[in-house]
């Protein structure tokens, strides 16, 4: 019998299947990334002139990179609740609901009245804003990467796994190019109105997420673990921290060169550049615009790497080169030199895309398939607080007190070895079933690579 010409073979069909999730998990997170990125920009640049105008320009932007730092805070809570009923009902549904809520606190954000129309209102109002944006993110990222890790085939869960990461990036190009375009309007338009519009543009780019990502199915792994009547757990939280303590851990320790260091590349070194050194904003952007382009290429190749190589090595390489860019990092920035500026992001975003491309298969490898959203989002989104979400506040907070950047490169040394010793004590997941029921596995370096993760 032969195969009608308009059907697929099933592996061509497999293929276009996972290919079409992947997708759809890149743009939603994409879509996702523009709108919290938006905010660091803003908050790097602006947001000081605007919502704590009576404070010095390096304490305002204090005080403006402390509401960056709020999202970090309520990003756990989006991951528990979101990671609750994303192991309960099914991750699809979990995903238009987190974008809706990033939407429209993001579009609110662009007609939020400034200080001087309503006082302290406004920073108020900002936080409030900036805690919803948190929200919806935190539980957005579990949601995403188990979408394309678990339609994935299990020798290409790396790859697949890193689209989803590749969000970060795209919406870092698209929130700082927008925002870099519209910076080159003179200066009393860009206070009044100009910085409103990429984050009213927000409604536009929510609108075409939620249309991709409610046209694709849900997780193959999610409906197989769930096809018996009563076999989900009542409370997931209870049961992947009652299980699943130490993979959490180190989950959370693996995170934090990752996490602080993007968020040193995407944020401070805005700050750092413009009112220490006195670099012109658009030369400062559009460093991190090219640094942005190489790893938006590097990390689906470290997540390939890490199909063949191991999560493990390729994370632990990432790492690595984290902690010895540490000072030579601001040495090429202090030069002044946009070449120069450029290829010590470039340095630091390679590193962070081998931490970055494996993240996804690595941290859903660890876990169960009844509560893997809430012990991928946990591990994730808990350690953002005293990562990412700190990072910039430390950095300012550290140049501030000792008027010189050698105790920032310390910092971020010591987020690397964080990151180092994490890893290590990681087991090996990469040829982890997510299928089959059986007991976790101890999660120390002299694991070996049979052992399962999944929650009978």
């Amino acid at each position: 019998m032969t195969v009608p010409s308009a059907a697929q073979p099933p592996e061509q069909s497999q293929h276009a299947s996972t290919f079409k999730v992947a997708a759809a998990s890149f743009i939603g997170t994409a879509v996702e990334f523009y709108d919290f990125f938006l905010y660091g920009t803003a908050a790097a640049l602006i947001f000081n002139r605007l919502f704590f105008p009576s404070y010095e320009p390096l304490v305002g932007t204090l005080l403006a990179f402390a509401t960056f730092a709020v999202g970090f805070v309520a990003r756990p809570l989006g991951g528990m609740v979101f990671g609750h009923f994303g192991d309960k009902l099914g991750r699809k549904s979990m995903l238009s609901a987190t974008l809706m809520i990033m939407g429209v606190a993001t579009f609110a954000i662009g007609l939020l009245p400034s200080y001087e129309r309503i006082g302290i209102w406004a920073p108020i109002l900002l936080v409030v804003l900036r805690v919803l944006q948190g929200f919806g993110l935190g539980g957005e990222w579990g949601g995403a990467v188990l979408m394309a890790v678990e339609h994935a085939p299990a020798h290409r869960r790396g790859f697949y796994g890193s689209w989803p990461q590749m969000g970060a990036p795209a919406g870092l190009l698209l929130a700082t190019g927008v925002f870099a375009g519209f910076s080159s309007l003179p200066d009393e338009q860009f206070i009044t109105w100009g910085w409103r519009v990429p984050f009213l543009l927000s409604a536009v780019l929510i609108g075409i997420g939620v249309f991709i990502r409610l046209s694709v199915a849900e997780s193959p792994a999610f409906k197989a673990a769930h096809k018996a009547p009563g076999s989900s757990p009542k409370l997931p939280i209870v049961e992947v921290l009652r299980t699943y303590p130490k993979q959490i851990l180190l989950a959370m320790g693996a995170r934090f060169a990752e996490n602080g260091w993007y968020y040193i590349l995407v944020t401070f070194v805005l700050t750092y550049g413009k009112q220490r050194l006195g670099l012109e904003q658009s030369t400062l952007l559009n460093c991190v615009l090219g640094g942005s382009v190489i790893h938006l290429a590097a990390i689906p190749l470290f997540g390939a790497a890490s199909d063949r190589f191991g999560r493990r090595p390729v994370y632990l390489a990432g790492a690595l080169g984290c902690a010895l860019l540490a000072f030579p990092f601001f040495w090429l920035i202090d030069t002044k030199s946009a070449g120069l500026i450029w290829l010590a992001l470039t340095l630091g975003f390679i590193a962070h895309a081998a931490m970055y491309g494996p993240q996804a298969s690595f941290f859903s490898e660890l876990f169960g398939t009844k509560v893997r959203y809430s012990g991928a989002s946990l591990g994730y989104q808990l350690s953002s607080i005293f990562a990412g979400g700190m990072a910039p506040f430390m950095a300012t907070w550290l140049l501030k007190k000792y008027d010189t950047p050698w105790p920032v490169s310390v910092y971020l040394l010591g987020l690397a070895l964080i990151t180092l010793v994490s890893v290590y004590l990681s087991a090996e997941t990469f040829r982890e079933n997510l299928t089959e029921p059986a007991s976790p596995a101890p999660a120390d370096g002299a694991a070996g690579t049979d052992g399962k993760r999944e929650v009978a």
